[in-house]
């Protein structure tokens, strides 16, 4: 074989092991870090219905959970609402063929706002199993599946009630698994054990309001931080015991937007009835007030949608479609855009390109800046409430009737 011929393989080798690399699994609502950024390069940058689609498959029932995705393994939850049934399902990444579905529960369905469904908690995975979350009448319900469909445990860590219904998805540390469940009762903060289901502690949570935010959790000074906003304040715990660290009362009453943390400040969008984007210094103790408050503004908040963090920069894209730019660092306001329609989904970030995904199925792709830089804008021709996964080279778009993979993959 001669020298160039080798060299040339060699070369091969190396960029796709590179490339391989970079490929990620998608565990849990927002991604690997829980806050929509992806690590891998390349993604699809243009689609259609019909162009740049892997496959499309129909998803029975209905739900705005996203999928989560591990090696070639896809979960997915749905309700069947004829049946009053809760499912789980594995699809094969590659093909989006169904390789099992399971019945979690069957109970009568809750009352929900028209903006929710009946299977909006995302589910997590850690590799060995998947959990999900669903509501029982009234009570929370959390069940672990093996990656061959049988049920591992199911428990009930507690009450909880909303005229607005239920979405609580739960994160992964350690070897436990965290639930936030604030309601319109005696809130709390609960981490089961991943093999047995059993709580292993419970903290109380103030002010018995819904809310439906997924902590996020970091290392901040030196030690894990489970921060989090809900039920009147914003909050910080100690992900190994539950321990408060510290609470701030506001800046609303509700909020659904989960967190993102760009290693110096947290950045939370809320909420109802007020809506306000703060940017808060996480290293406080006991119950702070304004001096922890980097900054903070009422214009481009977002109540459902979760914010996203590319390099210096801060977007929120709000429930009513508008497009914000912010330097994170100081929260001066870049520009503001029309994005199209309501917007439910939270966006995921990539290079330097942050997807935003409308309600009516059009995702539009930007590259963040000090000015308005649109690269394009996709649409599927069905409804889509699911915030949008990354795995593989691939996009998954959970629509009202379908789950689409865009691009090719790896």
């Amino acid at each position: 074989m001669s020298w160039s011929r080798t060299a040339f393989l060699v070369a091969s080798i190396l960029l796709a092991a590179v490339s391989a690399g970079r490929a990620e699994n998608w565990p849990g609502f927002r991604g690997p870090r829980g806050d929509g950024s992806s690590a891998e390069r390349g993604l699809p940058l243009r689609w259609s219905a019909t162009e740049n689609v892997a496959w499309k498959v129909a998803v029975p029932g209905r739900g705005h959970a996203s999928p989560v995705v591990w090696g070639d393994r896809l979960f997915l939850v749905s309700a069947l609402e004829d049946k009053q049934e809760r499912v789980l399902l594995c699809l094969d990444r590659r093909t989006g063929k169904t390789l099992w579905q399971r019945t979690v529960l069957q109970a009568p369905l809750e009352p929900i706002h028209e903006l929710n469904s009946y299977a909006s908690s995302t589910p997590v995975t850690d590799g060995e199993r998947v959990y999900v979350s669903f509501l029982d009448r009234d009570r929370m319900f959390i069940a672990a599946y093996d990656f061959q469909g049988e049920r591992l445990w199911a428990v009930r860590p507690g009450p909880f009630a909303s005229k607005h219904g239920y979405c609580t998805s739960p994160v992964l540390y350690k070897d436990r698994l965290i639930v936030n469940g604030d309601h319109d009762g005696d809130g709390f903060l609960a981490a089961l054990d991943r093999r047995t289901g059993q709580t292993v502690w419970k903290t109380d949570r103030p002010n018995k309001t819904r809310s439906y935010c997924t902590p996020l959790i970091r290392t901040v000074g030196g030690k894990p931080l489970l921060m989090m906003s809900g039920s009147k304040c914003v909050a910080a715990y100690n992900p190994d015991d539950g321990s408060l660290q510290w609470i701030m009362d506001g800046p609303t009453e509700q909020f659904v937007a989960a967190p993102v943390y760009n290693g110096k400040l947290l950045f939370i969008t809320a909420g109802y009835p007020d809506r306000h984007v703060v940017a808060i210094r996480p290293d406080g103790k006991g119950q702070v007030a304004d001096a922890q408050i980097a900054w903070r503004t009422r214009r481009g908040a977002a109540y459902v949608p979760s914010p996203i963090l590319s390099g210096e920069y801060l977007l929120v894209v709000t429930d009513g479609g508008f497009g914000n730019c912010f330097r994170a660092d100081t929260g001066d306001l870049l520009w503001t855009e029309r994005l199209g329609s309501g917007h439910s989904s939270s966006p995921i970030a990539s290079e330097d390109r942050v997807y935003f995904q409308s309600d009516r199925g059009v995702t539009t792709v930007l590259r963040p800046g000090p000015t308005f830089q649109k690269l394009a804008a996709n649409e599927i021709g069905e409804d889509t409430f699911a915030s949008p996964v990354v795995s593989q080279g691939q996009i998954f778009l959970r629509g009202v009737k379908h789950l689409f993979a865009i691009g090719t993959g790896k």
